[in-house]
């Protein structure tokens, strides 16, 4: 544990997480949301899903293929040869596919990254595996290990990212398995992994697992409860991030027939699907008892939009007013919006921009800078201020 303790505080003091004193100047809970414009950065990508970096210091980003490529983004050009090629293992189409890529902590040092697709066409699974570098722009795809492996029993809501956290654990989002209202009931289900946020050690190992669960996940040790599990309630997260300056996170969730929602993620919280949408029962309204659940700090309805796609706090230096505003998308109808915070709750929202895009994800570079990924149009975008 000793030694475990001071990679983690060596490996974070070369972080960009513990240089949040070099991040923007917070613009306050009530300052003006500013408009954003949107510059092209790179196209030609097939149903790109994911952005993000190493933290190698080299500069590049990491675009994820829905159908199971990973490209890099050098000095604003796309390298011809994948970073990775994995296709014939990967299931995709519709909501299934290489969902995210998350790179360890020393990645720099030890070339390990992780991914997470879906695999199967009879038997669908979730798999996050860990592949090791064979080059600097080169994934060795035969030095695959597969840490999960989650069946899932309908093709849809398989939420998909991994994201390593400011504590060095992996967090994967699960979502509860497909359908329609949950009908294998895996969202209140605490002995599943299926609709829950979890964390996982990757450093570690256990009798029966290639990783081990940190000592202080709520579930571990209870009887009706799966270890892995930081949080539940959920029908389809797509899309979570940290907050670069304390560390909050931040997981948006796509709602069913009526709501839209962003939550904050404590430590052991129930989320509330499938008795909740939102902050809605799904029935008997007047009868349904909300203790218990944690509710989210914003939602949106439908027709507003129908299909939410979770940012990131903002904490770069290129705009100055978004300083400390949660950037947020919707998939069908586009719009690009933000929302600030006070005490916990909303200060302030409101749309940043009409984008015309499908985004299917946000992503971040090493300065902090947001991106975000045209799905359908085939594009990499970067958050800028509009020309004057």
């Amino acid at each position: 544990m000793l030694a475990r303790l001071t990679w983690i505080l060596v490996g974070l003091s070369m972080s960009p997480w513990i240089a949040h004193a070099q991040t923007c100047v917070e613009a306050g809970a009530d300052a003006p949301l500013p408009e954003i414009a949107l510059q092209e950065v790179a196209a030609g990508f097939d149903k790109p899903v994911h952005i993000t970096h190493a933290g190698d210091g080299s500069g590049r980003l990491f675009i994820v293929e829905q159908d199971g490529v990973v490209r890099i983004i050098e000095n604003g050009k796309v390298r011809e040869a994948p970073f990775l090629d994995i296709r014939s293992r990967v299931s995709s189409g519709g909501e299934k596919g290489l969902l995210s890529i998350a790179f360890h902590p020393r990645y720099r040092e030890n070339g390990l990254f992780y991914v997470n697709y879906t695999r199967g066409r009879v038997i669908l699974e979730t798999i996050v595996s860990r592949f090791r570098r064979d080059s600097p722009h080169r994934a060795d795809p035969g030095s695959e290990e597969v840490l999960l492996q989650v069946r899932q029993p309908f093709p849809n809501h398989n939420g998909g990212q991994i994201m390593f956290g400011p504590d060095g654990y992996l967090y994967v989002g699960m979502g509860d398995g497909g359908l329609a209202n949950d009908p294998l009931g895996h969202g209140q289900d605490t002995t599943t992994l299926l609709g829950a946020l979890l964390r996982i050690d990757v450093d570690g190992q256990e009798v029966g697992r290639s990783y081990a669960i940190p000592p202080d996940n709520p579930f571990l040790g209870r009887r009706h409860g799966r270890g892995e599990i930081w949080a539940y309630g959920l029908r389809n997260p797509w899309r979570f991030s940290f907050d670069a300056r304390d560390g909050r996170l931040f997981l948006a969730d796509v709602g069913q027939d009526r709501i839209e929602e962003i939550n904050v993620i404590k430590r052991g919280g129930n989320y509330g699907w499938a008795i909740m949408e939102g902050d809605r029962c799904i029935s008997d309204e007047e009868r349904c008892r909300k203790t218990g659940f944690e509710m989210p700090i914003f939602t949106y309805p439908h027709p507003k939009g129908f299909s939410v796609t979770g940012g990131f706090v903002y904490r770069g230096k290129r705009m100055p007013a978004l300083c400390g505003a949660y950037l947020f998308a919707d998939y069908v109808s586009g719009i690009i919006g933000g929302l600030r915070l006070r005490d916990g709750r909303v200060s302030r929202h409101g749309i940043l921009r009409e984008s015309g895009y499908n985004i299917s994800s946000f992503g971040e570079d090493e300065s902090r800078e947001l991106y975000v990924a045209a799905h359908r149009g085939g594009k990499i975008l970067r958050i800028t201020a509009p020309e004057p």
